[in-house]
């Protein structure tokens, strides 16, 4: 049975203070809860919100970080400093990383390995733009993303990677593909894994959905069979938005 797990992006928002307070406010928010929870601050707002959540279950992760551990490369943030804050959890790929910093799959894929060197668990996006799906080329390029993203990465290692499906038209826009889309995409996806790796790592992956994901359709989207969570933007920056989609089960 795959535990359900939300993650929280938040972007380039929240300051080290704004993020604190959210965070103190989410723990208390989720006392009692039995869903997996990971937020994703900025790089300043990471030691802030690791601070606040201490003692609680709330994963933090990084939104991205260095192909490399260190050296001089000026502005980076290396896998090194991200565990020496306290962050167990990074985000990869994510469809803006791709789209406005053209990193490529094999340069993703570098990093995937790296933090999976490090001990870390690897949350890596994919998805489509709205003209490769209307050109039907949804299962051409998850093919691509996939394969190209895991490459190398062994059996044992695939315990430690979430895969977050983001129909690109669908981030930020208040768009959303269909449940029934999304499980369709989910499905495939889970069947490429199957081919990959094995029936077993197929279907303990957690992949979850990202696409302007809100309260109002948290619940139709996560009660379908191959959707097991969601990769959660806008709706992740306050409680009172984020809470109802932890909680789409009650």
């Amino acid at each position: 049975m795959r535990k359900p797990y939300i993650a929280g992006n938040w972007k380039m928002n929240m300051t080290p203070s704004e993020g604190a307070a959210f965070a103190k406010e989410l723990v208390k928010a989720l006392q009692g809860s039995s869903t997996k929870v990971m937020i994703a601050p900025p790089f300043v707002t990471i030691p802030a919100v690791v601070e606040a959540v201490k003692g609680s279950s709330i994963i933090v992760a990084a939104q991205n970080m260095s192909d490399n551990l260190n050296g001089a490369f000026t502005g980076e943030v290396s896998a090194l400093m991200l565990k020496d804050l306290g962050v167990t959890n990074v985000i990869l790929g994510h469809s803006e990383r791709r789209a406005l910093y053209g990193e490529t799959d094999q340069f993703i894929n570098k990093k995937v390995l790296l933090a999976l060197s490090q001990g870390m668990d690897v949350d890596l996006c994919i998805g489509e733009t709205l003209s490769e799906r209307e050109g039907g080329k949804l299962e051409e390029l998850l093919t691509r993303q996939i394969t190209e993203g895991l490459k190398g990465v062994t059996e044992l290692q695939m315990k430690h990677i979430t895969l977050a499906y983001e129909p690109v038209w669908a981030i930020g826009t208040g768009k959303t593909a269909t449940p029934e889309d999304a499980d369709s995409a989910h499905a495939f996806i889970r069947s490429l894994i199957e081919k990959l790796y094995t029936k077993g790592v197929a279907e303990e992956l957690i992949i979850q959905y990202g696409g302007s994901v809100k309260a109002s359709n948290a619940k139709a989207l996560m009660s379908k069979e191959h959707i097991d969570g969601a990769l959660v933007g806008g709706a992740s920056l306050s409680v009172e938005q984020f809470l109802p989609i932890v909680n789409f089960d009650r």
